[in-house]
């Protein structure tokens, strides 16, 4: 066994000892066959939740900057940090470096394929239509800085193009199935997947499946009971919204 292999199941073994436990709802809606899973990133949670308390068979797709020693704390400072308040900027710039060395060791060694922006897609796609091959499923968090409602930002839709590559070898059209985690809560939600579409135009499927998911996930959320949402972003937490707009909540426990 690595090295590097023993620390991270150390490490591993902290987080899952440490991290509140995370119950796994609507197993039942998963599809008999490999899917993707799409879901509300809530900053590291959704990675924690997705490697410590989902399907030994699922996958993770990972920003690959977070797993070059070259790169992980640009893109960590930025991607996690960049909102905090001004005063404690410095803080996190020193903590991007810190973290470098155990973000290499942990997202090399988890169930994860790296994600690039780059040439290197067609690796990304490669491998993840292999891990469907194998009967994996992939756990994905679309989610970039422009919101869309109260529970998520809006979804970067290019990662519905896998479908079209991994149905030429296969044959089968892929689903996409909903996440929404609530870690306020203690739970994760699994709704109803949609199919893709292989005779329709790409542009069109983007726009279809990604609204769905974006709807099933707000559907998801709303209909739970009242809870703080933890976004996308790493913003103060005075600036967490709840689920449902407090004063709605307000009228409807008047009203019943």
């Amino acid at each position: 066994m690595r090295k590097d292999y023993r620390i991270f199941k150390f490490l591993k073994a902290i987080l899952k000892f440490f991290y509140p436990k995370t119950e796994i709802c609507g197993l039942e809606n998963l599809p008999d066959e490999p899917c993707f899973i799409v879901g509300n990133h809530t900053q590291m949670h959704g990675p924690i939740v997705s490697e410590i308390y989902m399907p030994e068979n699922c996958y993770t797709w990972c920003a690959g900057q977070m797993m070059e020693f070259k790169s992980v704390a640009n893109y960590a400072y930025k991607d996690f940090w960049s909102q905090k308040p001004t005063v404690l900027r410095p803080f996190f710039k020193v903590l991007s470096f810190l973290i470098t060395p155990i973000s290499v060791c942990i997202f090399n060694n988890a169930r994860t394929i790296a994600v690039h922006h780059d040439t290197r897609i067609l690796s990304t796609f490669k491998n993840t239509i292999k891990k469907l091959s194998e009967g994996k499923n992939i756990i994905i968090f679309p989610e970039h800085d422009k919101k869309h409602n109260n529970i998520i930002y809006d979804f970067q839709n290019k990662f519905i193009d896998v479908a079209r590559p991994y149905y030429k070898k296969t044959g089968k059209e892929l689903y996409f199935t909903p996440l929404y985690i609530a870690p306020s809560l203690k739970k994760a939600y699994l709704g109803k997947p949609i199919k893709f579409n292989a005779s329709a135009p790409a542009d069109q499927e983007r726009d279809r499946i990604c609204n769905y998911l974006m709807n099933e996930i707000t559907e998801i959320a709303t209909s739970l009971p009242l809870h703080t949402v933890t976004p996308y972003r790493n913003i103060p937490k005075r600036n967490y919204k709840k689920n449902i707009p407090i004063e709605v909540y307000n009228y409807e426990e008047t009203d019943s």
